[in-house]
């Protein structure tokens, strides 16, 4: 069986397909992963893998460029025969299944890992795109086979829209995480200093403001603690904070964007995300994954792995006393820093773990 891979970034495929590409090439398949080119892509093909290149322009709306990018993927699977085409995100999704069927894929998977910062605000444009994303997914959906979805949510809300019928509906846990390489090699911390970690991109959506007056305020009352921040300035994205409001506060250590986060995630006692709005958020799974309490906002996506009271806590969005009210909890509490981590830690394990979702996959694509 050929079983294509589209995304229109290589480092997607990369970071988080390449274990089921890999895992079906040792059955017997063959795998092919199809993005624009760069170096994860090599990477894949280093490992391996099959890789095939094609054009798009990831921000562009220009009409024509779009209709360029259709066909750059359909002159790039047409000849590869796919028994089955998976697409990922939202231009993928689309042009992808317009592509794949024009080429004669017998069948499309689409996953969807969250709908977007648009479904967070309510102004004219974030209504005039929802509307054109959700009647473009409609008609999309009518085309691919299956529909992948990340939490519980998204699904739900699509039904009750009628732009998906329930029976395309798949859910799965995520992308997985590799728990025997997201283990801790750090115990709580004993000197008395209590390390609190948030990482994510320097926007507003994520809970940046919050997380920083939150720090503020308890820094004061609590000199003990340490505040770190971890993740890029995102420029091209409408809610994004600049590189002078991410070091204006004094109470939280601006750490940039860094690669090893699994080392800064360890070093911490409390891990949290305060987002507005998640697909399933990949740096909660590692944290759990690593043993750390977390705090995360009441949302989709975060509630889909957080427990409240069992692995962490969950607060409303955009309410900075909760947030610090629950920080302050497991500030004070090294016990319940403990049970929390271990419970999620035991979570993580048993829905989380690479080998459950790398077989939910093969289940789909009908290879076991």
């Amino acid at each position: 069986m050929t079983i294509g891979f589209l995304s229109h970034l290589d480092l997607n495929l990369y970071a988080f397909r390449l274990p089921v590409m890999l895992e079906l090439k040792r059955l017997g398949h063959t795998p092919i992963a199809i993005a624009p080119d760069g170096k994860y892509l090599q990477m894949i093909r280093d490992a391996g893998v099959k890789c095939v290149t094609y054009e798009i322009s990831r921000k562009s709306l220009n009409p024509l460029k779009e209709l360029k990018a259709i066909q750059n993927i359909y002159h790039a699977i047409k000849p590869l025969k796919l028994d089955i085409l998976h697409t990922f995100t939202a231009k993928p999704n689309i042009y992808g299944t317009l592509a794949g069927k024009a080429a004669k894929v017998p069948k499309i998977i689409n996953l969807v890992e969250g709908l977007g910062s648009f479904y967070l605000e309510d102004d004219l444009k974030s209504k005039v795109v929802r509307t054109v994303i959700e009647q473009l997914y409609k008609q999309i959906f009518k085309l691919s086979n299956v529909v992948m979805f990340v939490n519980s949510d998204d699904p739900e809300y699509m039904v009750s829209k009628n732009i998906i019928p329930l029976e395309k509906v798949y859910k799965i846990d995520g992308v997985g995480i590799d728990t025997d390489e997201w283990i801790s090699k750090n115990s709580q911390n004993d000197d008395g200093i209590v390390k609190i970690i948030m990482v994510g991109r320097a926007i507003r959506h994520k809970g940046v403001v919050e997380f920083y007056e939150a720090a503020r305020a308890l820094k004061a009352k609590y000199p003990n603690t340490i505040f770190v921040y971890v993740g890029g300035v995102d420029e091209g994205n409408h809610s994004a904070l600049d590189e002078a409001y991410m070091r204006s506060n004094p109470a939280v250590e601006y750490l940039g964007e860094r690669s090893g986060v699994r080392e800064l995630i360890d070093e911490a006692d409390i891990f949290v995300l305060p987002s507005y709005r998640e697909g399933l958020p990949r740096t909660v799974l590692e944290a759990m994954s690593l043993g750390k309490p977390v705090i995360a906002t009441n949302v989709s996506g975060c509630r889909d792995c957080v427990q409240n009271g069992e692995t962490g806590y969950l607060v409303e969005p955009k309410n900075i006393y909760q947030l610090g009210e629950a920080i302050e909890k497991l500030v004070i509490d090294k016990e319940k820093r403990v049970k929390f981590g271990q419970n999620g830690r035991e979570i993580a394990i048993a829905r989380f773990g690479i080998d459950k979702i790398i077989k939910a996959h093969l289940k789909i694509y009908g290879v076991i």
